[in-house]
């Protein structure tokens, strides 16, 4: 029965841009996709989905995929110091109010979690918060710039309902630094609709991020500087605060004869870019559980990189986890020249991902959470 099913609201500003292809010239990160995938496959299976988004320009309640939208206010809205009140406080709670949900979902350190936190104890609503980077869990080293906006998060981490994590690593630093228990669960993952075989893929190395200074893109520079006999591809926007960054990105791999820079390349055509390339590589400093890995993975794409998330590169073979610049180098050159290296590893990718990021199997422990805070009973 529909009304056995809690409504659950996604707070995401940035989400727009996912679930709409007409908005896709801006940027997004994980957490964007991450939740928009979500929100779509609840809204399939019969719950009342709502999303609290930034202003693009959409009209307020503008439905898409079944997930019905309220806006926020304008992400550059307001006058600077002020504008924390008015429009983000007022038009935060505005929407939130309007989405009228039994459970609210919000992810990412940042002031939003208390937001939204005060606003289900003051109307008796119930809210799941997901980690989404390993520094969520790391007081000292939080994504956030400001104070005021730390507090808010430690506010609203202290009081949410649920907490999940994406592993066991940040699991442990939850306990460890915050005292707070929390439940694992994998990520949604886009599906493909091709699957290239070796020969056909014509890109070598891929690296799609947000140019940030810990996604290390300088380190895509070396890396082909000790590959060049390989054409490699960079994908990335600029982010705010780091626009001298990706300047800088853009113009020495403007100098490097095989390395193509695109900038910035919207959600809805980048993975094409993961179907067409025989490795992807990763040279991030920290994450959470990149997104990239899992559209590398169902592709049968391996990965190479410095982050290894609870070892699970290493344990199921899905590419290669390496701890240098040269090692990077050599793990790549093997993947993109013997074709029976790549076809194996290749093969172990989508085994992983048939086996362990089916939908139902990806939804449990979300769907659980749901409806134990809002009382409901069963589960779809």
């Amino acid at each position: 029965m529909a009304n056995d099913l809690p409504s659950v609201c996604f707070v995401g500003l940035k989400n727009i841009p996912v679930l709409s292809p007409d908005f896709n010239m801006h940027g997004i990160g994980g957490e964007e996709v991450q939740q928009t995938l979500m929100a779509k496959a609840l809204a399939r299976k019969g719950y009342a989905v709502s999303m609290v988004v930034g202003d693009y320009g959409q009209l307020d309640g503008q439905v898409w995929d079944g997930v019905t939208t309220f806006k926020a206010y304008k992400l550059d809205e307001g006058v600077p110091v002020l504008r924390y009140i008015h429009p983000r406080w007022t038009g935060l709670w505005s929407a939130l109010k309007r989405a009228d949900a039994d459970v609210y979902y919000v992810s990412c350190a940042g002031m939003q979690v208390g937001l939204v936190t005060m606003f289900a104890k003051q109307y008796k609503r119930k809210v799941v918060f997901r980690i989404a980077h390993d520094n969520d869990c790391e007081p000292d080293n939080l994504l956030i710039n400001y104070w005021r906006d730390k507090k808010l998060y430690e506010y609203g981490l202290r009081r949410v309902g649920r907490i999940i994590a994406q592993s066991e690593q940040q699991q442990a630093a939850l306990l460890r630094n915050y005292e707070l228990n929390s439940d694992i669960a994998v990520m949604m993952v886009d599906h493909c609709q091709f699957n290239h075989n070796f020969n056909n893929r014509d890109v070598s190395v891929l690296w799609v991020n947000n140019l940030r200074q810990f996604k290390r893109p300088d380190l895509m520079l070396g890396l082909a500087e000790l590959l060049p006999e390989f054409q490699l591809h960079m994908i990335g926007g600029p982010v705010g605060g780091f626009d001298e960054l990706y300047d800088q990105i853009e113009a020495q791999a403007s100098d490097t004869k095989n390395l193509t820079f695109h900038g910035r390349v919207p959600y809805h055509d980048v993975n094409d870019y993961y179907e067409r390339s025989k490795v992807f590589v990763n040279t991030s400093d920290t994450e959470g559980f990149p997104n990239s890995y899992l559209q590398s993975w169902v592709r049968g794409t391996p990965v190479v990189a410095f982050f290894d998330p609870d070892s699970v590169i290493e344990c199921e073979g899905l590419g290669r986890a390496v701890t240098t610049l040269d090692e990077m180098a050599e793990a790549v050159r093997l993947f993109v020249t013997d074709s029976a290296a790549w076809q194996a590893a290749s093969d172990r990718c989508k085994a992983f991902m048939a086996r362990e990021y089916g939908e139902d199997k990806i939804l449990a422990p979300y769907l659980s959470a749901f409806h134990e805070l809002a009382g409901k009973e069963g589960k779809a």
